[in-house]
């Protein structure tokens, strides 16, 4: 039961504007990160053939004042909710 308006889950999305995986008609739709079987709220970037996600540090900022990202190697599906 998929909605055929929505476009097709790439495979390296980030959430941040300025990278080149950033993909602005994914974001129209509410979309869903599952890692080794559990949903995670918190990602910031994933790649599915690579297997891993990122997540924003509790603190630490770069250079530029952005958050940190952590990669998080394992199994990664990516679904619309």
């Amino acid at each position: 039961m998929t909605d055929t308006n929505k476009p097709e889950l790439p495979d390296q999305l980030s959430i941040n504007p300025r990278s080149k995986f950033y993909v602005e008609e994914v974001f129209e739709h509410e979309i869903g990160v599952t890692l080794n079987g559990k949903e995670r709220f918190d990602v910031e970037e994933y790649c599915i053939s690579e297997s891993w996600i990122k997540v924003a540090a509790p603190k630490a900022l770069d250079r530029r004042g952005q958050p940190l990202l952590i990669k998080v190697k394992g199994t990664v599906d990516v679904f619309y909710k």
